[in-house]
């Protein structure tokens, strides 16, 4: 999936691209400058990103970064957007792994995949999946986190029978914008993360969780 569709895809057009990408080469380039968004907010944060420094640490001029880019926000934005791409591939190429029998097995790995993330992506820390400068959300009023959400129990309910209901679908995002809360805190002083609040994440998670998807075997 190019950056461009990615962005239209999850953001169903709330993230305006100035110019989109039609050669590989202006692909290359726009992914470009989304790595070097992501190396600055690893090392200083999102809130003191600006455009004159993603085009340093690419390589690029100015003017590269505003062809594509109206602003700081729309940078955020689209790094949100392929933060949460990532962590949808992640998770559904988990919980479709048939070695993983139960629902409380495929949703511990998928977690474990998205903690992951925070070792490996840059930026995935501070941004995760975006909701953090979703400042013009879509019409649909969707927060990147219960998109996330949404795939990740659509995915356990096709794999293992789970009764789906509306109830079973709040307690779902509910859980995981506990979890990635205290994910975010795990990791907030702690390069390699706190593991005591991540246990407490996935023991609240599978206890909020036990009541519609039963007990696993």
């Amino acid at each position: 999936m190019t950056a461009t569709a990615l962005i239209d895809a999850t953001a169903a057009g709330a993230l305006p691209l100035r110019n989109e990408p039609v050669q590989a080469r202006s692909t290359a380039r726009l992914a470009a400058l989304l790595d070097a968004a992501a190396a600055v907010v690893a090392e200083i944060g999102y809130e003191r990103l600006t455009t004159a420094m993603v085009a340093e640490r690419a390589g690029a001029s100015i003017g590269t970064v505003y062809r594509y880019f109206p602003d700081r926000i729309a940078v955020l934005q689209a790094l949100g957007a392929r933060n949460l791409e990532r962590a949808l591939t992640r998770v559904n190429d988990v919980i479709a792994d048939e070695k993983h029998t139960n629902w409380a097995e495929a949703l511990g790995a998928a977690y474990g995949s998205l903690v992951e993330l925070f070792h490996s992506e840059p930026g995935f820390r501070s941004l995760r999946s975006g909701d953090v400068i979703d400042l013009h959300p879509a019409s649909n009023d969707r927060t990147y986190n219960s998109i996330l959400a949404e795939a990740m129990y659509n995915g356990l309910v096709a794999r293992f029978d789970i009764v789906d209901s509306p109830e079973a679908r709040f307690a779902f995002e509910t859980s995981l914008e506990i979890s990635d809360a205290l994910a975010a805190r795990a990791f907030a002083r702690n390069p390699e993360g706190d593991e005591s609040f991540m246990v407490v994440g996935r023991d609240v998670t599978f206890s909020m969780l036990a009541p519609f998807f039963g007990n696993p075997e």
